[in-house]
This record gives structure tokens, sequence and C-alpha cells, in this order.
């Protein structure tokens, strides 16, 4: 075993793993293992593969939402899936006359359902 993987273990079993904001022992907002991210922040490449696991979700709860996702044309599906990434599954899910609307094929009620469920 090389000093580094010693050094991870060792890292690991002090720190512990969590997967959720926490506050560390010195009262920092900490993730992972032992990441002071109130101090140091997240670097340029975990922001990318953050925000692509994001798009990821919102494609998949997208794609539960709206059966048909794949056959919209390419502006629709990314309007749904922008919604999706902004609003989570739970609320998208809750534009019930718009997904209505979408399943039906009838774009101008949907982006009427749409803005009348955000304001009201």
């Amino acid at each position: 075993m090389s000093y580094r993987d010693k050094l991870r273990k060792d890292l690991t079993d002090d720190e512990g793993k969590r997967l959720m904001l926490y506050r560390c022992t010195a009262g920092k907002q900490t993730i992972g293992i032992g990441h002071n991210i109130e101090d140091r922040g997240i670097s340029e490449a975990v922001c990318e593969l953050m925000f692509q696991e994001d798009i990821d979700i919102a494609e998949r709860d997208a794609l539960a939402l709206f059966p048909g996702l794949y056959s919209y044309s390419d502006r629709r599906a990314a309007a749904l899936i922008n919604m999706s990434f902004q609003l989570g599954l739970q609320r998208l899910g809750d534009f019930r006359k718009m997904r209505l609307a979408v399943s039906r094929g009838d774009w101008n009620a949907a982006a009427d359902e749409a803005l009348d469920n955000a304001t009201g």
C-alpha cells in the first residue's frame, strides 16, 4: 500500500464521508471527506462534474414526467429539462395541466399552463 493509499484511508477514517453539508468541529461548512467548502469552495472541475450530474438527473426526471421527451423538438425537450433542473421532479410533477397539454401536443396550452403554474 502506498503512502497515499494509507493517507486516504486514514483521512477517511478520521473524517468520515458525508454527502450533505455539515459543520465540522471548527464550525465550518464541510462536505465529502473533510472538504472545507466554506473556505475552499470547489474547483472548476468539481463544479462541471456536479453540473453534468445535475443535468443528467433533470433529464431522467423530465423523461419520467414526459415519456415522449425524445420525440419532441430539441428546443421543447431542452425547455422541459430546464424546468426539471430548476424545479425538481416533485414541483414539476405538480404542473398537471401543463403535463396534460404536453401529452396532447398542445404546446400553446402547455406554455400557458407553465406560466399559470409559475405565477399562482
